[in-house]
């Protein structure tokens, strides 16, 4: 019998016309023909009628009473925050997984409709009174002497153990993070830093109850497995428990400091050596650096630039030349970046010295904005601004968030670091920063004992007592990592000599620190132990799922009340404290992409201090075609195949061999599908994607004109522009050929500039040009009124969409379905090459 008699004897019993047609299968296999329907019972039709017309407003069922218009929304819904589109996958099956997270995401959307409305209740009540009682009390607090705080953080120490230890029975216990949760949703609401303490307490109180119910009634385990497992567990919530903590301590109150004007006569402004370190960027990388160096508003008498080559490269010296920059070159490389700057330190002289690395763009206000705090703090030995990238780094770039979600280094930039210098503990980063050459030659120079020569500097000098500052105003921008392995080098080489430091002069120990510069540098080393938490978190539910082990000893719905509260209160105050800079769920993602990768570099360097070398972070280069890191991704797949088969497993334990406990079942089969979120987002950004433009283009509206080969002008405005580009977008439509030669003029001030360019696209009123070679004085102009303008990156995150927990958790899943379909799409092309190798070889060699 053949396929076609086959599918013909299974179709007739069901009534399918069509047996190669899909749908027809799936109609009749899940709908009944019309003709045996039956009307649903009067009660029923009652009672579900209502949900069911709120379920339809929710997702936009246009036709309720149709089971198609039913599917298209739950399948097709979007969130309002929706990636850029991705091309959909061909494949059927490819097709479905692409649209489980749009599912996904639309059932939790339906499912937390009734929290939805209690939110928008709340925001029709002006709590603006209330927020101004709470800051007077705020006034009167700050009024209170010094002994008489310590005294009132002392008690508040000891009211937090009490809350925390105090037994509580399941009823009670579920009534009071219910009571905490209500009350965080209003007080979020609240303008201010005071109700942002109050939601700090109420989410200590509740993680501390939750670890302390963990270490005194769940830990009675029954075997020497169970205890391993357990013991593993508990001690990863309880690192997460203090960076917690910490964390909440460390960006609890953010200075927000401005800058100090500087006098109005210059001869009393210091003179300034700027750094430009480099080893092997190419001279395009490195040129924009010198040259908007060279233009920062300074006087000319009292700034030298200095490229500091470890490469001992012609090319460059012979730039350095053309610009009027110092070169600088050394023999040998020693201790990398550190072993250059300070070679440079011994040949310069300058009162202060300012460090970009080599890819970072000044603009032209950096050091009049910086250099005043210099002046008016004679102790003050480090002034730190944000590193900030104008290009995508691999996260934004391969799952379509670029500057739409905040990146990765957003939330220690935007918040941590003015957090930290609330505590005269802000710490040197590498680059964006000047520095005072008297505290920095007492110390040694840049420090050379680890490979984070930077915080290690700072760390230095703060024992010295010397103070820090952080201004969080963009004053340069840069090139973010090209792709994910790049940026997992980078981070090893980060988390390595963070814990180095930790190692080998540990601020908790040792002269010269204050109590909270302690406890802020402490902080910032521990997070970069943050791999093997991780990775138990990631494999916990797996001990259960596959050999039954309870890590836990503790009923499921107990084990609920204590966490949820513990969850959901962290989940709401980070996203109130943290919400402009990091995005609900994202620091998970992020943590699951670095995990296997930073664990064992940490754990080496805790006893092996001195192992590792310094990598140099490559900057500029190309993805020239979409492909999948088969190697970077390794960790995640073994990871997903082991949660998977959990799942799989849970499954059976569910129907079968756990049928007495579902509860715990379930929780850990849910615990491990969080797992494959995660994992599949981390697959996601393992897919890169095609990055061909060697210059990152940065969006700019701003008066220019454009002058044509007949002499005649048109008014433009800028829409974006690179070091080679620019794009236009003309007052009326344009009819010009490719290849074209214009001038375009660009002002800066009451300045013009004419520089010549190449038409290279035209679609109607927008038309991109390519700018002509230009001499280094070209170069300059360009960059004036370009990356070196003052306010070139003050706007730049107007298009980052607030945080909202529930979106950005919906979000999350989109992007781990998404990961899944790029893991399935690069299987079928790597299947279809191998098939076509294999027909090339045994094909027939023609005689």
């Amino acid at each position: 019998m053949n396929a076609d008699a086959l599918l013909g004897r299974l179709a007739a019993p069901l009534g399918v016309r069509h047996p190669r047609v899909l749908r027809e299968w799936l109609r009749n296999l899940f709908v009944l023909p019309a003709e045996q329907t039956r009307p649903w019972p009067a009660w029923l039709v009652l009672l579900a009628a209502p949900p069911l017309r709120l379920a339809a407003r929710e997702l936009g069922v246009a036709q309720p009473d149709s089971a198609r218009d039913w599917i298209m929304a739950l399948l097709l819904f979007r969130l309002p925050l929706d990636a850029a589109p991705m091309p959909a996958p061909r494949a059927p099956l490819l097709r479905a997984l692409h649209e489980l997270g749009g599912a996904c995401a639309a059932l939790l959307h339906l499912l937390l409709w009734p929290f939805r409305r209690f939110e928008q209740l709340l925001d029709r009540y002006d709590f603006r009174p209330a927020s101004r009682r709470l800051h007077r009390f705020a006034d009167r607090v700050d009024a209170v002497p010094v002994p008489l705080r310590v005294v009132a953080g002392v008690l508040c120490a000891v009211l937090l153990w009490v809350c925390a230890t105090t037994p509580l029975g399941y009823a009670e216990q579920l009534l009071l993070g219910a009571l905490m949760w209500t009350s965080a949703l209003m007080l979020r609401r609240l303008p201010g830093n005071l109700p942002t303490l109050v939601l700090i307490a109420f989410s200590l109180i509740a993680s501390s109850r939750y670890i302390w119910w963990r270490l005194t009634h769940t830990l009675d385990l029954q075997t020497d497995f169970d205890r391993l497992f357990g013991y593993g567990l508990i001690a990863a919530e309880c690192y997460t428990w203090l960076i917690l903590a910490l964390g909440y301590l460390q960006y609890c109150w953010p200075l927000h400091r401005k800058p100090v004007s500087l006098p109005a006569d210059t001869a009393l402004w210091p003179t300034v050596d700027v750094f430009v370190p480099t080893y092997n960027e190419p001279l395009r990388v490195v040129r924009p650096t010198v040259l908007a160096a060279l233009g920062m508003d300074w006087p000319r008498d009292k700034l030298r630039v200095h490229i500091l080559d470890d490469g001992r490269r012609d090319e460059f010296r012979a730039f350095a030349a053309e610009c009027g920059a110092r070169y600088l070159t050394r023999p040998d490389n020693a201790h990398a970046k550190a072993g250059n700057l300070n070679h440079a330190l011994g040949q310069t002289d300058g009162e202060l010295i300012a460090i970009f690395d080599c890819d970072h763009i000044p603009v032209r206000s950096f050091l009049q904005t910086t250099v005043g705090w210099m002046l008016a703090d004679p102790k003050c030995a480090m002034l730190q601004t944000p590193h900030h990238f104008f290009s995508p780094d691999p996260f934004e770039r391969n799952l379509g968030t670029f500057r739409r979600v905040p990146n990765e280094g957003s939330l220690f930039y935007g918040l941590v670091q003015d957090g930290n210098d609330l505590w005269n503990a802000t710490f040197f980063c590498g680059s964006c920063a000047v520095l005072r050459r008297k505290p920095l030659e007492e110390v040694g120079g840049i420090a050379i004992e680890t490979v984070t020569e930077d915080a290690h500097t700072a760390l230095k000098m703060q024992r010295r007592g010397y103070n820090t500052a952080y201004i969080r105003l963009t004053q340069a921008a840069g090139l973010a990592t090209d792709s994910l392995s790049i940026h997992v080098g980078q981070r090893i080489r980060w988390a390595r000599g963070m814990a180095q430091i930790f190692r080998l002069d540990n601020p908790l120990f040792g002269p010269g620190l204050t109590f909270f510069q302690r406890l802020c540098y402490s902080n910032a080393m521990l997070h970069f132990f943050n791999g093997l938490p991780r990775l138990v978190f990631l494999t916990a539910p797996l001990a259960y799922l596959y050999f039954e082990m309870h890590v836990i000893n503790a009923a499921a719905a107990t084990l609920v009340t204590y966490a949820l509260p513990h969850l959901f209160l962290a989940n709401l105050t980070n996203s109130r404290v943290q919400g402009r800079y990091r995005h609900s769920f994202w620091a998970e993602a992020y943590e699951t992409v670095l995990a296997w990768y930073i664990a064992w570099p940490t754990t080496v360097a805790l006893f092996r201090p001195h192992a590792g070398s310094f990598n140099v972070t490559a900057k500029g280069g190309l993805v020239e075609r979409d492909y999948f890191d088969w190697r970077i991704a390794m960790p995640y797949l073994v990871l997903m195949v082991a949660n998977v088969v959990g799942v799989a497993l849970g499954v059976v334990r569910l129907v079968d061999w756990n049928r007495f406990e579902p509860a715990t079942v379930l929780m850990n089969m849910a615990w491990a599908a969080y797992s494959l979120i995660m994992l599949g987002a981390a697959l996601g950004v393992a897919a890169e994607m095609r990055q061909v433009r060697v210059a990152s283009r940065v969006p700019l509206r701003v008066p220019a004109s454009l002058y044509l080969p007949d002499g005649c002008a048109l008014a433009c405005t800028t829409s974006d522009y690179s070091i080679q580009g620019l794009g236009l977008v003309a007052s009326a439509p344009v009819e010009l050929a490719r290849g074209t030669p214009v001038r375009v003029l660009l002002r800066h001030g009451d300045q013009e500039f004419s520089f010549g360019a190449q038409v290279a696209a035209v679609q109607g009123q927008h038309l991109g040009v390519l700018l002509d070679e230009m001499s280094v004085e070209q170069e300059s102009r360009l960059l004036l009124c370009t990356f070196g303008r003052a306010d070139a990156w003050l706007d730049w995150n107007e298009q980052t969409t607030p945080d909202r927990p529930l979106a950005s958790l919906a979000e999350i899943i989109r992007f781990g379905g998404l990961g899944y379909v790029r893991l399935f799409e690069s299987l079928l092309r790597g299947l279809r090459r191998a098939v076509a190798t294999r027909r090339a070889a045994t094909a027939p060699q023609p005689a």
